[in-house]
């Protein structure tokens, strides 16, 4: 992939082109992250009551805590007025995976999958929290993990 800055007068503001030979699932996915990116932010309350916009990259972890949905930003903990499935859809399969039946991950956040303890699968994010991941979910995520590593040096996951 060809990364190239372009600086001209003739812009009058920052404009992305993704270019490739054919419509394929890399280029789809390159222009689902831009506009997550760039275009994408969810409505939250913070602990004090504030509300605020952030973006999908600022999120950890999404997990419904009684009958509300709390989100685990790189700085805080946020509340938001949607259901779980709700934000799973928005946030789309490219950039979240549900790993239990009450939470989803940032996939670019994972660090490592621990095995090391029998019958519990410990996930620890990049950020060293730590949560666990439901048996029926370990292939998908295994997967998807190994599908987004492809082609990068990265520590090993597992």
């Amino acid at each position: 992939m060809d990364i190239k800055a372009e600086i001209n007068d003739k812009y009058r503001k920052i404009e992305l082109h993704v270019c490739n030979n054919e419509l394929n699932d890399d280029v789809k996915a390159i222009v689902c992250d831009l506009h997550e990116m760039y275009d994408m932010s969810l409505s939250v309350a913070d602990s004090k009551g504030n509300r605020l916009l952030i973006k999908p990259g600022e999120i950890i972890s999404v997990y419904a805590e009684g009958q509300k949905v709390k989100i685990l930003g790189c700085d805080d903990t946020y509340t938001i007025q949607k259901k779980l499935y709700e934000l799973e859809a928005e946030l789309g399969e490219s950039r979240f995976v549900r790993i239990s039946k009450s939470e989803l991950v940032n996939i670019k956040k994972i660090k490592k999958l621990d095995l090391s303890m029998t019958g519990t699968i410990r996930l620890v994010m990049k950020n060293d929290y730590e949560t666990f991941v439901s048996r029926r979910n370990v292939t998908k995520i295994k997967e998807r993990l190994l599908s987004e590593r492809s082609g990068q040096t990265h520590e090993n996951i597992y």
